[in-house]
């Protein structure tokens, strides 16, 4: 269960450099007028109600009526490198314009996975010239030992790491047997790491993508036949029992199924820790969606049926959900259009659609704000929290970066979501032509506006700043 972030009407002695005033959320829990107040790149004063009175202050301000004034977005799942044509320079962009201020960047990149502390370095270097937003970066653990690798990527600066229990590429995205994950939650306890995991029961899945494979290939839901719910399911339990037998702080990534949702809410009871992610496209798409945009649509865990998705939001709403990301997965479109399904790359772009599909649907399902209020949360603070960045990010708090977005809902009724506006290189989204009832109007990262809808993409590569957990 999440603890959710307050504003508080406080302040430090310092005059602000910029005031952005809006709807804000007050430190009861309600949504009402307010101003976030920063100077130097730092809140410096939150005021649950607009000062009155006559004041000396000359800031730049930025008035957004009602308009609501959020932190900026924590994307906990980002693969910027996973294919050449990407990069951090378009994911970061892409990041930005969709109100996305800090990402965690995935650790499985087309030129070799970041299991060693030169990979991870070049990485570094890539998010130091490249950057427009922040950037946290996990690192990985090789099967056959790799776990030892943990207290090195941890010294230089991961804030986490990921493995998979499902093989994806035997070299960028390998397997962690069962028996060699209790050795890596070991290695990653010792080092006061989060393990992010992908979990989905290989020997299930690498059975019935054989038998798939030499049925009905061309069919949409042979996917959704390959990757049943109790593949995930038996995937997530395997995790959870590791953690608990070794303590190792957990993070079980896009989950698709209120049962596995379920079952995380059970070990948190029994005083595991662990957190969950789920994405939109779970939230939005059913596996019926599947049969219209085919290999546009293949995602692991795969998309799942109405009654999930009633039950994801249904959980969602409860406070059962700590995270939700976008798992950005920008792949050309020409590996997303073979007529065999499976032949087709997973994964979806999705960084800069994550904000407005998410809120523009909570506001539709709640207009009391309720789930909207949740659905802030697994954006921003939680994954800041399990990241253990939220010194800086998260929240709009005295003395945490001014990352700010503002979310302007029903902005324009018949906005569409426009494939080709998008500041991925990927080129192609499955959100093309949907109205997501609201749209990301500003983004500030570090007190400076990087995107704007009148202005467009206004902050610049090489501006975004390295996360760690050390000093932060």
């Amino acid at each position: 269960m999440r603890e959710p972030p307050t504003s508080s009407s406080s302040e430090s002695s310092e005059l602000p450099d910029l005031i952005v005033a809006g709807r804000i959320r007050r430190a009861d829990g309600t949504w009402g007028r307010g101003e976030i107040w920063a100077r130097g790149g730092r809140i410096c004063a939150v005021h649950d109600e607009p000062p009155t009175g006559p004041s000396s202050v000359t800031a730049k301000r930025i008035d957004v009526g009602d308009d609501f004034v959020l932190p900026g977005a924590v994307d906990a799942h980002v693969h910027s490198l996973s294919h050449h044509g990407e990069g951090v320079a378009a994911s970061t962009r892409a990041a930005a314009a969709g109100g996305v201020t800090s990402i965690v960047e995935m650790p499985f990149d087309f030129s070799g996975p970041i299991n060693n502390r030169e990979r991870l370095l070049r990485k570094q270097d890539v998010v130091h010239d490249e950057a427009m937003i922040d950037v946290a970066l996990l690192g990985t653990l090789a099967p056959q030992g790799g776990w030892r690798e943990a207290e090195t990527l941890a010294e230089h600066g991961v804030v986490g790491f990921k493995v998979s229990l499902f093989l994806t590429d035997p070299d960028r995205f390998p397997r962690i047997s069962d028996f060699e994950m209790l050795d890596v939650m070991s290695a990653v306890y010792d080092v006061g790491g989060t393990l992010c995991t992908h979990a989905e029961n290989n020997e299930i899945v690498q059975g019935l993508l054989g038998v798939e494979r030499a049925t009905r290939p061309t069919e949409a839901q042979a996917h959704s036949r390959s990757r049943p719910p109790v593949s995930e399911t038996l995937g997530v339990l395997t995790a959870l029992e590791i953690a608990a037998d070794r303590g190792t702080a957990l993070h079980v990534c896009h989950l698709s199924l209120p049962r596995s949702i379920d079952l995380v809410s059970w070990y948190q009871e029994q005083g595991v820790d662990v957190t969950l992610e789920t994405c939109p496209h779970y939230l939005v798409f059913t596996q019926d969606d599947l049969d219209q945009q085919h290999g546009y649509l293949k995602i692991n865990p795969p998309l799942r049926t109405r009654v999930d998705q009633a039950g994801m939001w249904e959980r969602l709403e409860a406070g059962d959900v700590s995270v939700i990301s976008s798992d950005h997965a920008p792949w050309p479109v020409e590996f997303k259009s073979h007529e065999h399904i499976l032949d087709n790359h997973s994964g979806v772009p999705g960084v800069e659609t994550l904000v407005a599909v998410t809120l523009g649907r909570a506001l539709a399902r709640d207009p009391q704000l309720s789930t909207f209020s949740n659905v802030v949360d697994a954006l921003t603070i939680t994954p800041a929290r399990r990241f253990g960045i939220d010194a800086r990010k998260g929240s709009l708090e005295v003395g945490k970066d001014a990352d700010i977005m503002v979310f302007s809902p029903n902005a324009d009724a018949e906005a569409r979501i426009d494939a080709s506006a998008m500041h991925s290189n990927a080129g192609w989204s499955p959100y093309d032509g949907m109205v997501p009832g609201g749209v990301v109007s500003m983004t500030i990262s570090r007190g400076m506006l990087v995107w704007s809808l009148e202005n467009r993409l206004i902050g610049s590569a090489g501006r975004g700043e390295m996360l760690t957990k050390v000093g932060s």
